[in-house]
């Protein structure tokens, strides 16, 4: 699965380089969510390796947090770069005369900052608290990365400030988030009602059928995993530890299949690259 993730994260960003007609706030889009899964993996999955191949289950407290920094840091800002999504699908569907003029590229560009901004920002304070809690519990962790809550959990003092900040950043990020997701989407679907043809009904909705998709596969486990850590107090421990890693291991490897499968500019430059080498 990392190895897909990786390969097919890669494959995007190197076909929307090299192919001068993805350069639109889409696949500029896209590529900052194939770097964010990038990140995502890679700040984990090696780590998760190393430990079911070599045994190796110990880490350092300061490597420990700054796996968790990246991890919590690129979750909430992959939820930002749907929202950018769902927004430039929005224009280009219900207002597609002006979607040149109202996603520029400096907005673009201005939008991608503002969303790794707020994951930095709203994660650093869960670190900077983790930090300073005394340990003098157990050492060890029953998940195979640094989560947030499993750590905190460890400390031999009341934990409420953690959680209650984690648990509003939750409901305030993701709870947000897809809530002007929702508010994009009824709005697609109803000018995708309103288009004179079968046929351009289906093309639409094929190309937001993709961004559901990955947006389902992302919200759906991560939303999982983050409650019921707090409220699933009788879920058994393994079933927690393998939701918690879903998240992090389906989406990165997921999204590069849906975007290269049913976006027909990608899926092209793909056919046409491997055809050249083959030739």
């Amino acid at each position: 699965m990392y190895a897909i993730a990786v390969l097919g994260n890669f494959s995007i960003l190197f076909i929307v380089k090299m192919e001068q007609s993805l350069h639109e706030p889409m696949y500029y889009f896209l590529c900052m969510l194939a770097v964010t899964d990038l990140v995502l993996s890679t700040s984990t999955v090696p780590k998760m390796l190393r430990i079911f191949w070599f045994n190796s289950r110990e880490i350092d407290f300061s490597a420990c947090l700054t796996q968790m920094y990246f991890l919590h840091c690129f979750v909430v800002t992959e939820s930002g770069i749907f929202v950018a999504m769902a927004f430039d699908r929005y224009v280009a569907i219900c207002d597609p005369l002006r979607h040149s003029t109202i996603l520029t590229n400096p907005l673009v560009a201005k939008i991608g900052v503002a969303v790794a901004l707020r994951g930095s920002m709203l994660v650093l304070p869960l670190i900077l608290v983790a930090r300073r809690w005394p340990y003098c519990r157990t050492n060890i962790i029953p998940h195979s990365y640094c989560e947030h809550m499993a750590v905190v959990k460890l400390a031999c003092t009341e934990i409420h400030v953690s959680n209650y900040y984690s648990l509003s950043v939750v409901f305030c990020v993701f709870g947000l988030d897809m809530i002007l997701i929702a508010l994009s989407y009824t709005q697609i679907l109803k000018a995708i009602f309103r288009l004179p043809t079968k046929d351009a009904r289906l093309k639409t909705s094929g190309t937001c059928g993709s961004h559901l998709c990955a947006i389902l596969a992302f919200y759906v486990p991560c939303l999982f995993s983050a409650l019921t850590y707090r409220f699933g107090k009788n879920m058994a421990l393994h079933f927690h530890v393998l939701t918690a890693s879903i998240y992090l291991l389906v989406p990165p490897m997921l999204n590069p299949i849906i975007y290269g499968v049913r976006t027909k500019q990608i899926r092209n430059r793909l056919v046409r690259l491997f055809t050249h080498k083959g030739t």
